[in-house]
């Protein structure tokens, strides 16, 4: 490859991306006016820095960069391999969390290889070069940039499909004031395939290509920090961080090659925690177990919370005595929560439990769990 393009793409290649993509810094109009809808729709609610301002925003490249001329698209592999099937300690309730949560943050490994391909890119290609770069946490369309590179196309779950990598991928965009020649869009699709709609327990993809962030498990377990919608627990199962249905269903995604970046390799048994323990975690100790983890953003009261709920659902009255401490020492957040899973479980131990626990509760929340759970 002796282009420019070429350079540009050999460089990304060669510091760990697996797809590498280049559009032009055009505005991503249908993707903004699409954004823009959902968020006058209300299905980003709960999300409020998802804006029509920050719509506006990450769909222009040359409002991100001046002089911005082209966006160069990245992904990289995480597909660390299949979530773990039963053990010889099955019956230890264990929780599931997203495959791409399993190693250390992504945005720290894949900011690493950007800030590596911002600083050698002006050699790569013979001039100096502005550039910015985003991994998901600022005000780009990654998805939108991806599609229109090439890099992959969108799936019915909203997702990035690649055809080597299926969705299992990091994206990243460096939006750069070099003149690249654009790749075409790819002219694949989904199809027919619906797959991923009915997989989707709490019906959270409400047409293809459309999410109700507002029912979204991944949502729910992540970025909610109140307490979970009482009618959406029982569809949550035993997710407490995340969720991966829709991609595990996905055909697309039946390829199986293996990332081989030793960071996305899976952490203790962040693949399939022990629930129990997870309650007795205090800040201190919920810090140093997932330290350099994506696990830190649903913060202590958030894991706590999501557990209650995935041991409620899992329904082994082992729990209880976990969930009754939890009722009896938590905050208001976990107290709630912790009725709830114990009303799921019942059993006379969870009914005394909470009858103790109503005579002295005085959050009127937490209150109205408990009488939930009672009756």
């Amino acid at each position: 490859m002796s282009n420019i393009e070429g350079k540009v793409k050999a460089l990304a290649l060669s510091l760990g991306f697996d797809r590498v993509g280049i559009t032009d810094a055009v505005p991503f109009t249908r993707d903004e006016e699409a954004a823009a809808q959902r968020v006058r729709d209300g299905l980003m609610d709960g999300l409020p820095w998802y804006t029509e301002e920050r719509v506006h925003r990450m769909n222009r490249p040359e409002l991100l960069l001046e002089d911005a001329r082209s966006v160069i698209s990245m992904a990289a592999n995480y597909n660390t391999g299949p979530p773990p099937g039963g053990s010889d300690d099955s019956e230890i309730p264990r929780g599931k969390v997203a495959r791409y949560a399993w190693g250390r943050d992504y945005h720290n490994v894949i900011k690493g290889r950007l800030r590596r391909f911002v600083r050698e890119l002006p050699g790569a290609v013979g001039r100096p070069v502005r550039t910015r770069y985003f991994v998901d946490d600022g005000p780009m369309n990654d998805r939108a940039a991806a599609e229109r590179s090439g890099v992959g196309w969108f799936g019915k779950n909203t997702n990035i499909l690649t055809p080597t990598h299926g969705s299992w991928v990091f994206l990243a965009q460096v939006v750069t004031d070099l003149d690249l020649k654009p790749d075409p869009p790819l002219k694949k699709t989904c199809g027919e395939c619906i797959r991923c709609i009915p997989a989707c327990p709490t019906d959270a993809i409400v047409a293809p290509y459309v999410i109700d962030n507002r029912k979204c498990i991944s949502f729910l377990t992540i970025e909610l920090r109140g307490p979970i919608p009482r009618e959406m627990r029982p569809m949550m199962g035993d997710w407490v961080f995340g969720c991966d249905i829709c991609q595990e269903v996905c055909p697309v995604n039946r390829k199986d090659i293996l990332s081989s970046e030793p960071d996305f390799d899976k952490r203790h048994d962040f693949d399939a925690p022990e629930l129990i323990p997870l309650l007795d975690l205090d800040d201190d100790a919920f810090r140093k177990r997932f330290e350099g983890s994506p696990i830190r953003r649903a913060k202590r009261a958030g894991l706590q919370r999501n557990v209650c709920v995935a041991l409620g659902n899992i329904g082994d009255p082992v729990a209880v005595p976990a969930l009754t401490t939890a009722l009896d020492e938590g905050d208001e957040l976990i107290r709630a929560h912790a009725a709830w899973a114990l009303g799921k479980i019942g059993g006379e131990h969870a009914k005394i439990a909470l009858g103790r626990a109503m005579k002295i509760e005085t959050d009127e929340d937490v209150r109205e769990e408990i009488a939930s759970a009672l009756a």
